[in-house]
């Protein structure tokens, strides 16, 4: 069974879509990059695949136990996020909540666990310094240690390396990569850099006029791939 599945989806607000009749499945293991053309409801099929916002129709189905708050999140960061003033601790911390229960405090096992993700991330020697102060891709790699606390299964990362200069989107993409190829960790990622999609991923989902979604290889032959790759310049890696 496949670690998640979508099943005739469709997505939007108010009960009106804005993407209709998906239909894929994420294997565990696996690297997805979601591409495509600017509105065409990628993060807002995130948000749904998160269940931050219900299905306008159809169904999404997780396997082989997975629930909902063990998928590791990295939302696009917003200005005032980026002023959060609290410390790199704190913030990676943060992300055992949806294990803490009723607990009223971080048990040891989650702090094992946060120093780990930082660890990971390489943000450890940064464990007591204000988040504000750090450099973006300082802070993306924070919340990517966030989002860790939460899985060891599945991550949805939404333009993990948004505003960030050449060599730190390199660094990034790397870390991810390793994740995903060391550690086992199913990866969904949304990216308008098709370059990085087509070099890191193995599968793609192109949501546009059409929906493709299969292997990396298939993505190359299709209509779709062929159109989307001499427009965006993108070729296989």
């Amino acid at each position: 069974m496949a670690l998640l599945s979508c099943e005739d989806l469709s997505v939007g607000y108010d009960g009106k879509a804005v993407l209709e009749h998906l239909h894929f499945s994420v294997e565990s293991g696996s690297y997805l990059a979601v591409i495509g053309e600017n509105g065409a409801g990628k993060s807002t099929l995130m948000r749904t695949l998160l269940g931050l916002q219900p299905p306008v129709a159809g169904r999404i189905v997780r396997g082989e136990g997975l629930r909902r708050n063990e998928i590791g999140y990295l939302p696009q960061q917003t200005v005032v996020q980026r002023d959060f003033p609290a410390s790199v601790r704190e913030i990676v911390l943060s992300g055992c909540q949806g294990q803490c229960g009723w607990a009223p405090f971080y048990r040891r096992a989650q702090k094992e666990l946060a120093a780990d993700a930082m660890k990971k991330m390489r943000v450890d020697h940064l464990a007591g310094r204000c988040y504000r102060e750090l450099s973006g891709g300082q802070q993306q790699r924070v919340l990517l240690a966030r989002a860790l606390c939460a899985t060891k299964k599945m991550l949805l990362l939404d333009e993990p390396v948004a505003g960030l200069d050449p060599k730190v989107t390199s660094e990034l993409y790397e870390l991810i990569a390793k994740l995903n190829r060391e550690d086992g960790i199913t990866v969904i990622m949304i990216s308008h850099d098709l370059h990085a999609a087509l070099r890191y991923a193995d599968h793609i989902l192109h949501i546009g006029a059409q929906v493709f979604c299969g292997t990396k290889a298939a993505y190359l032959e299709s209509p779709q791939g062929k159109l989307f790759c001499a427009t965006e310049g993108g070729t296989g890696a």
